[in-house]
């Protein structure tokens, strides 16, 4: 293992039935970073996390965490990982402090040592004034982050998050996130798997990309965006059907790629500024009208677009 790796994905593969959802997935998390899993719902995100954290064997290929082996050593991988399922693990009759120590008791952790690390972990996640509050009374975000207290309780080296904000309000999102960048301010490693393009815009050190099972690509977000060259993407709506402009909008110069989404059109351009009035032209020749325009520079989910032809949130 390298002495910098906290995960190593060796070509994992998982199928169920007919359904290939995870096929020969590597990628290396070093220590101390946030490494994003992006992709939309189905892309084979959780199913690599269940494997790396030893819920699901994989069919074949490995993975080491901390130096352990998904298939030899799952109790070495359990003793450095702490996880935040999608899936609320509480008890909603007890009290925030009550689930931790409940929770911390099954790591083995008992009288002072134990009340300590509650407290600790209670302040970490923002929740010390609410401590003695039954979580049934806490709001969506809230119980997310008790989720997360849970995962803490053992000061594990790596955490893996899965969706932790699907569902939440605008503001227990920025908690959540907040919390993530103090985790890895603390030296801890970050497994975050999400199908927000600015949620793992904003965390990452490193972004992989999955959809249908495979990992299409990985890297910085810079290093990601370069991937699509200078084009910008202009999002267009037209007050009738498109199939005719589209035709039209394929053949211009300076267009690369024209894909229908829903009520929409995207259009990838090398310059907007050249190509934007062809398209109005273009349009006005086949008796239709732009009715919005939407320009945006190379993001993520330009990335997704451009490897995949369809757009990230589908």
């Amino acid at each position: 293992m390298n002495n910098l790796s906290a995960i190593e994905v060796l070509g994992l593969h998982k199928s169920f039935g007919e359904n290939r959802a995870v096929q020969g997935v590597s990628f290396d998390v070093q220590q101390g970073e946030i490494f994003s899993l992006l992709g939309p719902n189905g892309a084979g995100k959780t199913t690599t996390i269940s494997m790396l954290c030893c819920l699901l064997r994989p069919d074949d290929g490995d993975a080491r965490v901390m130096g352990h082996s998904i298939r030899e050593d799952a109790m070495g991988v359990k003793s450095v990982l702490g996880v935040v399922p999608q899936d609320l693990a509480l008890y909603e009759d007890l009290t925030a402090r009550e689930n931790l120590a409940f929770w911390g008791k099954m790591y083995g952790l008992r009288g002072s040592a134990l009340r300590s690390r509650v407290n600790e972990v209670l302040d970490v996640i923002g929740l010390s004034d609410r401590a003695n509050e039954r979580v049934g009374k806490y709001s969506g975000g809230m119980k997310r982050r008790v989720n997360i207290g849970v995962a803490l309780l053992h000061k594990p080296k790596v955490i893996y998050m899965d969706e932790p904000t699907v569902g939440i309000d605008p503001q227990s999102r920025r908690n959540i996130l907040d919390s993530v960048v103090a985790l890895k301010d603390q030296g801890m490693t970050v497994l975050y798997t999400t199908h927000y393009m600015e949620e793992a815009q904003e965390l990452s050190d490193h972004i992989a990309i999955m959809d249908h099972g495979k990992m299409i690509a990985c890297g910085t977000h810079d290093e990601l965006v370069r991937l699509v060259g200078h084009q910008t993407r202009i999002d267009l709506t037209l007050n009738v059907e498109a199939g005719s402009v589209m035709v039209e909008w394929r053949a211009l110069e300076g267009v690369e790629r024209v894909i229908a989404e829903e009520d929409r059109i995207s259009v990838l351009v090398e310059d907007s500024n050249r190509v934007l009035p062809r398209l109005f032209e273009a349009a006005t020749r086949r008796s239709a009208r732009i009715t919005s325009v939407d320009i945006r520079e190379p993001n993520l989910e330009a990335v997704f677009l451009h490897l995949t032809g369809r757009a990230l949130r589908d």
